[in-house]
């Protein structure tokens, strides 16, 4: 990715443009000149103005007092606009993004609009629910008492917020947005290079319900090459924030750690792997393998394998006939699904040829499918040692599922099992070894409302636990 000025690319007129929010003001321009990713395609940014992307710690935050039912009420009418087909802001944000980013419009049409779903009253309230023993401590100190008689109040106080947004799920910059306004943060968005439109899209649609809501005053959505120094050293300073919630890869989340420090904590979504156990028993008879398969090919093809729940490596219980038989079946649903969506991207450059070379290595390896991005399976009996991506699954054939829990490491994150009755004999394994969470095989999108997420629950370490001890004892 690199950053080059107007004159040293095309003319800005020709390149979409990224306009920032900053505390409720939309500010457009074509200063600067940045390249996607993934693609390398130009999309033009206006100068950052750091003085405005910070609130003063003298000022408390806009959202202390607002009511949570009053936000969650402000969140549903958002969700409502953004279902909304005429909504000319998520038009115009998914017109640009078609070009920065490496999935069909279809498919990222289809993400935005599902994640609207999320700003629903009843799936906002659980989230608050289940991510606080009491709810209340955010609208109000709570009074505590303990066994000595010694008073106190305690409250979810209102954090000061970046969020560090992942480039392979856009619907992760609603959840955001709607999980900063719920803990009453004052939030910054860094938006990432194949995705510098949907964060403020939203942003808009909140400022044309209600331009002064406290909610909107309290958003900021940016656009930086990661890594670039004069912006990260002026921002990522514990004066003006508490915390960074990281998503994204290795580099990203490893660039962020550089500037931690007392004051200053990090809360990651790293980058993860999933997996898929198929146990035996999908070869009952051809029914339950073309079942296996069909679901198989789901977890596989969650967001076209750009998500982090998308199935990576299937560890299947079987001899290598029997894999053989799953393998093609698994690649002809791959290659439908793939079909459907659109997506035909070639596999790139190094994963292609790392392909070619198993292809070579007789029958240690065998593959279905070719590198041209319609849907590739691999059978091998270890898993290979390149990252699966672009519709590409690696079956990896055990004798035994007891096998598979060897390759559990802190980076799986979900794990889908079939049978299903087999899940409780594996779980705690599983967590032991580092999985985070352990589904029926095919539901690896979909998930429990208010669950942990990575291992923990998001919303609980993003406030600013406050205590306010009064000193008074008395008897108990």
């Amino acid at each position: 990715m690199t950053t080059t000025t107007p004159a040293e690319s095309a003319s800005a007129d020709d390149l979409a443009c990224a306009p920032f929010f900053l505390r409720g003001d939309l500010e457009e321009g074509a200063e600067i000149t940045h390249h996607s990713r993934d693609l390398g395609v130009a999309f033009t940014t206006p100068r950052i103005a750091l003085n405005r992307a910070v609130h003063p710690r003298t000022e408390v935050p806009p959202l202390l007092d607002v009511p949570v039912a009053e936000i969650i009420d402000f969140l549903v009418e958002t969700g409502r606009r953004l279902r909304d087909p005429a909504n000319p802001f998520l038009a115009q944000c998914l017109d640009r993004m078609s070009a920065t980013h490496v999935l069909p419009r279809a498919v990222l049409e289809a993400q935005v609009r599902g994640a609207a779903d999320y700003l629903d009253e009843r799936l906002l309230w659980t989230v608050v629910e289940q991510n606080f023993p009491e709810p209340r401590a955010l609208d109000e100190w709570i009074p505590k008492r303990d066994f000595t008689g010694r008073k106190s109040f305690v409250r979810a106080f209102a954090p000061r917020l970046i969020h560090v947004l992942p480039g392979n799920s856009p619907g992760v910059a609603v959840k955001s947005i709607a999980q900063g306004a719920l803990v009453k943060a004052v939030n910054l968005f860094k938006m990432p290079s194949s995705d510098p439109f949907t964060t403020v899209a939203m942003l808009r649609t909140m400022a044309d319900i209600d331009p002064c809501h406290a909610i909107v005053r309290s958003m900021s959505a940016l656009y930086w090459r990661g890594g670039d120094e004069t912006v990260e050293r002026a921002l990522y300073r514990p004066q003006y924030f508490d915390k960074i919630v990281a998503w994204g890869g290795g580099e990203a989340i490893d660039n962020v750690t550089r500037y931690l420090g007392p004051g200053l904590q990090l809360v990651s979504f790293d980058p993860k792997t999933s997996i898929s156990l198929v146990g035996r028993e999908a070869f009952t008879s051809d029914d339950t393998l073309d079942l296996a398969a069909e679901l198989a090919a789901s977890d596989v093809m969650v967001l076209n394998q750009e998500a982090c729940v998308a199935s990576r490596f299937i560890f299947l219980e079987a001899a290598a006939p029997e894999a053989d038989r799953f393998c093609e079946r698994l690649h002809a649903r791959i290659v439908a699904k793939a079909a459907a969506s659109g997506d035909a991207r070639p596999l790139d450059g190094d994963l292609r040829e790392q392909i070619d070379t198993l292809m070579l290595l007789g029958e240690d390896y065998r593959v279905w499918g070719k590198t041209d991005g319609a849907g590739l399976v691999i059978r091998s009996d270890e898993p290979v040692d390149f990252h699966p991506i672009n519709k590409t699954a690696n079956v990896v054939r055990v004798n035994s599922l007891d096998d598979a829990v060897g390759y559990v490491t802190v980076a799986t994150q979900t794990v889908g099992c079939y049978p299903f009755d087999r899940m409780a004999d594996y779980r705690d394994r599983l967590a032991s070894g580092g999985a985070q969470r352990i589904v029926r095989l095919g539901e690896a999108g979909p998930s429990t409302i208010g669950n942990p997420h990575d291992a923990m629950y998001p919303l609980h370490r993003f406030v600013h636990w406050m205590a306010h001890e009064d000193g008074a004892t008395e008897n108990p």
